[in-house]
């Protein structure tokens, strides 16, 4: 049969999915090179600053903390510190509560010690773990069976931007936005089944103004909502890649430091 014959013979609906996921696989090509292109695949490091708030049932629940973010790739590490600002003469920044996450762990640090968190804890942080934007272009994408889907656009907030979904073999997926102008993310959601009550829930990451440092193109705002209520605001006010981070930092054994810089 000839290759004519044999493209006539393709379903129409068959075809339209090869050239949706054609579209698809375009626009995250340019998201990527958007974020940086190689610059940002091969990050290593990273340090984050600024300051963090929780929200409960889209309600603050407390205040905008200052936070110090490490982040290390290979071998995976992330050390996230709570930071208060207080003295009696001269304020001094202190170091009250720290996180610690491992491959498979996740750990608080306090002056009393070291504590494992629970496991609804760990199980939340690995969640949005393996949906994030990069295990989705440096994991998912290079998995057999996987599937872009172009969604088509929409308007965000006065955004024009294109929606691109990938589905995994196991029938995982992820939609993600993009502004039309720039292809950057401004928003990745994701859905989940509650093991106990069975019932639906849909997360959602939203990034904005974002800021190219040392190359790559990083939101100094994020935004968190779950069934549609905010549950997290955070704001960066510094950004570094690439530094070398002493491996204590990602050992939760270490002990937290208190007193100021």
């Amino acid at each position: 049969m000839s290759a004519g014959a044999q493209a006539a013979a393709v379903p129409s609906a068959q075809v339209a999915r090869v050239e949706d996921a054609a579209r698809g696989q375009k626009l995250l090509e340019a998201m990527v090179a958007a974020l940086g292109g190689d610059a940002w695949l091969q990050r290593q490091t990273w340090i984050f600053e600024g300051r963090t708030a929780r929200f409960y049932k889209g309600q603050p629940d407390g205040g905008a903390t200052q936070f110090e973010e490490y982040y290390r790739v290979q071998p995976f590490g992330e050390r996230v510190v709570m930071i208060s600002h207080f003295g009696a003469i001269v304020a001094k920044d202190h170091r009250d509560v720290a996180e610690v996450w491992t491959g498979e762990n996740g750990y608080e640090i306090t002056y009393k010690g070291t504590r494992p968190l629970s496991a609804m804890e760990v199980e939340e942080y690995q969640r949005w773990r393996r949906h994030s934007v990069e295990t989705v272009v440096e994991e998912w994408l290079k998995q057999p069976g996987v599937m872009v889907i172009d969604e088509g656009s929409k308007m965000v907030e006065r955004h024009a931007a294109d929606e691109v979904s990938v589905v995994s073999a196991g029938n995982d997926a992820v939609t993600l936005t993009l502004d039309q102008s720039t292809h950057l993310p401004l928003s990745l959601s994701f859905r989940w089944r509650d093991p106990v009550y069975k019932d639906w829930n849909t997360e959602v990451e939203e990034f904005a103004d974002y800021h190219v440092v040392q190359g790559i193109a990083t939101p100094y705002s994020i935004v968190t909502t779950h069934n549609g209520d905010m549950t997290g605001e955070r704001f960066l006010t510094r950004a570094v890649y690439n530094v070398k981070l002493a491996a204590e930092l990602f050992d939760p054994s270490r002990k937290l430091v208190t007193k100021g810089k």
